[in-house]
């Protein structure tokens, strides 16, 4: 475990070797959690979109769902 200070603006200097191992480097975005009686810090994507795109792929869209339930629904009106 590492310590840090707190220096007079509020700012925190994160040790080398941990800013290395994670690589941390001048405006990478983190984010700051408070978590009951603590503080954690996330790594964030530096392009959230690219970073998050495909994460809510299913087996089959919702346009395509959509369109099967138009499907139906015509085919029922069409019976009568």
């Amino acid at each position: 475990m590492q310590t840090m200070n707190v220096l007079n603006k509020g700012q925190i200097v994160i040790p080398a070797e941990i800013r290395h191992r994670y690589g941390i480097k001048t405006g990478t975005p983190l984010e700051i959690r408070e978590v009951g009686d603590h503080l954690e810090l996330y790594l964030l994507p530096s392009d959230p979109i690219v970073a998050f795109r495909g994460s809510l792929k299913t087996t089959d869209s919702l346009a395509n769902q959509m369109i099967e339930e138009h499907r139906k629904e015509v085919t029922q009106d069409a019976r009568g």
